[in-house]
């Protein structure tokens, strides 16, 4: 089982590609090597491949990366399934993680990111929890983003440390954090690793 997230940029002109594709890329580097494990195409698209567990979170941080400019934002579709073709490159590789991927990104509509996998019931529960959650990520401001990020890199960090490498203070921190989702965030990826495991 494999894990295959399709996505696209919203807004993509309307801030220089000189300025966020290195960051995009910089990101999609910590997942793996270009372009086995990801590839950016069409200027302003992109494919991945990564494994079950990881993927939610790979998809939130991708977020947090787009959402740090004012206009970026991002169009996601997880997929979970099989790769049953292996190519040099992941966007001509095949198989139901590719299918799913595709599917559910096609049928994107307002959300911002789905997933499709083998579990109808886990699919319902699933994207039902990520449209209520996107009514907080839409609202996120660039230092909401960034914040968010610097939190998920290491779950450990205390607010104490994020103030100090931040440099903000410590109580805007935690109040930045609530109105941001986090503790929202870190309950769905628990929930969604917790029933991962159970199904793959």
């Amino acid at each position: 089982m494999i894990a295959v997230i399709t996505g696209d940029i919203i807004n993509s002109r309307t801030e220089d590609v000189a300025v966020w594709l290195p960051v995009l890329k910089s990101e999609l580097q910590k997942i793996g090597t270009d372009p086995n494990d990801w590839e950016i195409y069409r200027g302003d698209s992109f494919q991945l491949k990564t494994t079950p567990k990881l993927a939610l979170k790979v998809a939130f941080k991708l977020k947090t990366v787009l959402k740090q400019f004012k206009t970026l934002d991002v169009r996601m579709a997880i997929g979970i399934g099989e790769e049953s073709y292996i190519a040099d490159k992941v966007t001509e590789a095949n198989g139901s993680a590719y299918v799913n991927s595709g599917e559910c990104f096609e049928e994107l509509k307002k959300q911002t990111l789905a997933i499709k996998t083998p579990w109808k019931d886990f699919n319902v529960v699933l994207n039902l929890v990520l449209d209520v959650l996107e009514l907080t990520v839409n609202n996120w401001t660039p230092n909401y983003a960034l914040l968010i990020k610097e939190s998920l890199e290491d779950t450990t960090v205390t607010q104490k440390e994020l103030a100090e490498k931040l440099d903000k203070k410590q109580s805007n921190i935690s109040t930045s954090l609530k109105k941001a989702g986090f503790d929202e965030i870190l309950k769905i990826l628990d929930y969604y690793n917790t029933q991962i495991e159970k199904l793959c």
